[in-house]
């Protein structure tokens, strides 16, 4: 299991931000991270409106963290792009269960309740990891 390209581009481009003093154009960040400059700017775009970089308009324009590197982990660049993480679609609220199991449609699928703990798991572990340098 991957996650989607997406969120390792997002990943790559904020850890590319933490390590820079100062604001940078998302022409840069595409030529460090190796994401096309039309895909930089769709993830900045949702990276901004998360909250999680700041952006400037202007010829002094720019990108940057819009909180501290220790601050900004994981899980919240991730979820930004892909939504909250679910080792099993059948977690997700609007899934609506096709499965033939009798217990599925009772509300009792003897699995979710081991892929429901897998996914607190990895939200868990992908909560520990910051970008701090």
């Amino acid at each position: 299991m991957n996650i989607t390209l997406e969120a390792d581009y997002a990943v790559r481009i904020v850890d590319c931000l933490s390590a820079q003093p100062t604001k940078i154009g998302a022409g840069v960040i595409a030529e460090l991270t190796d994401v096309t400059p039309r895909f930089t700017l769709k993830i900045l775009h949702k990276l901004v409106s998360a909250g999680i970089v700041r952006s400037y308009k202007g010829a002094k324009g720019g990108y940057e963290l819009a909180r501290p590197a220790a601050e900004i982990t994981l899980r919240d660049v991730i979820e930004t792009v892909e939504g909250t993480y679910t080792f099993s679609r059948c977690l997700s609220p609007d899934h609506g269960c096709k499965c033939d199991h009798i217990a599925c449609h009772r509300g009792g699928c003897r699995f979710q309740q081991v892929y429901d703990e897998i996914s607190e798991a990895v939200r868990a572990k992908l909560g520990q990891v910051t970008f701090e340098r």
